[in-house]
Order: structure tokens, then sequence, then C-alpha cells
């Protein structure tokens, strides 16, 4: 039943959400709903999909099913977060070339942007949150190697892995591991 249920939910995320960092409020909802992972467990997720190649949906889905229920987990949520993608992908393909110039296609992308916008900034409220003020207290740490990423990015300019395996670096030795 459990992997049914994963194929369920990882199919609602694929159809209500636009790839990327949009799947991650409902991945969220959808774990923390059904009791198979917390916002904890969450961010590890994130930091691993994006530290892995492919995408973030089915590298999200990978690991939380997998979490969840084993391999066979995995699977179902791939398969389900994959379905939606292969639908519309199959169904947009047919009517492409009908509706490349309409202007109500052009009116739903202009509604779709800032509704993808809230939603990122409410996952970045959400585990900001839960990252950088755990429990009572503020984790300087936390908030000084997110604000070093920061720069790396915009003031520098470097690339994304870079800046990840630069983090990982800061916060196993800022937080006593090495």
């Amino acid at each position: 039943m459990i992997l049914i249920e994963l194929f369920i939910s990882f199919m609602k995320i694929g159809f209500t959400s636009f790839g990327g960092m949009s799947m991650i409020p409902l991945i969220l909802e959808e774990m923390q709903a059904h009791g198979w992972m917390t916002a904890g467990d969450l961010t590890n997720l994130i930091a691993i999909a994006e530290m892995t190649p492919g995408s973030l949906g089915v590298n999200c889905a990978t690991f939380a099913g997998t979490q969840t229920a084993g391999i066979l987990g995995g699977i179902f949520a791939v398969a389900g977060v994959l379905m939606p993608a292969f639908t519309l992908t199959l169904a947009v393909g047919v009517f492409f070339a009908r509706f490349r110039k309409s202007s109500a296609v052009t009116h739903i992308l202009r509604i779709i942007k800032p509704i993808c916008i809230a939603m990122i900034l409410n996952v970045i409220i959400t585990l900001g949150r839960d990252t950088f003020f755990p429990g009572a207290g503020i984790d300087f740490f936390a908030i000084a190697i997110s604000a070093a990423a920061f720069v790396m990015l915009r003031h520098f300019k470097l690339g994304i892995p870079t800046v990840i395996f630069t983090g990982a670096a800061l916060g196993l030795l800022c937080y006593g591991i090495l």
C-alpha cells in the first residue's frame, strides 16, 4: 500500500509543480502529511538531490522513496514523478504547433511565474527557520555558511558545484566533524 501511496503522492507533485525548486514545498507537504519525513530530513534530501546529477524531482523522489520504502519505494516514487511529465510532454508535442502563438498560453505563463516564486519563498522561509533558528537558538555557523555561499554565487560568480563543495567543507569544519 505504501508503494501506491508514494506513486500517487509523487504523481500529484509532478502534476501540480513546475519542476525544480517549485517541487520542494509540495514534497515537504506530502512527506510530512504521511509522516514519512521531517523538515530536517527534507533539508538533507534537497542537499543530496542538488549534489547528484539529474533533475531535482527525480533525485528527490529517489531519495524520499528509498528512505520510505526501500528500493521499490524509490522506483514507485520516480515513476510517479515522471508520469505527469511524460503525459504532459506527449500532449504538448501533439498540440504545440497549433497553440504556439496563443495569447492564452502567454497569459497563463505570466500567472504561473509569480506563483512559483511565492512557493520558493515559502520553502526558503520554512527551511531557513529550521536551519538558522533550531530550537530556541541561532545557528551562526549556518548563517555564515549561507552568507558565504551567497557571496560566492553573486559576487565571485562561482559555479554551483564549487559553492556546494565549499559549503560542505565549511560545514564539516564549523561543526567539528573534521
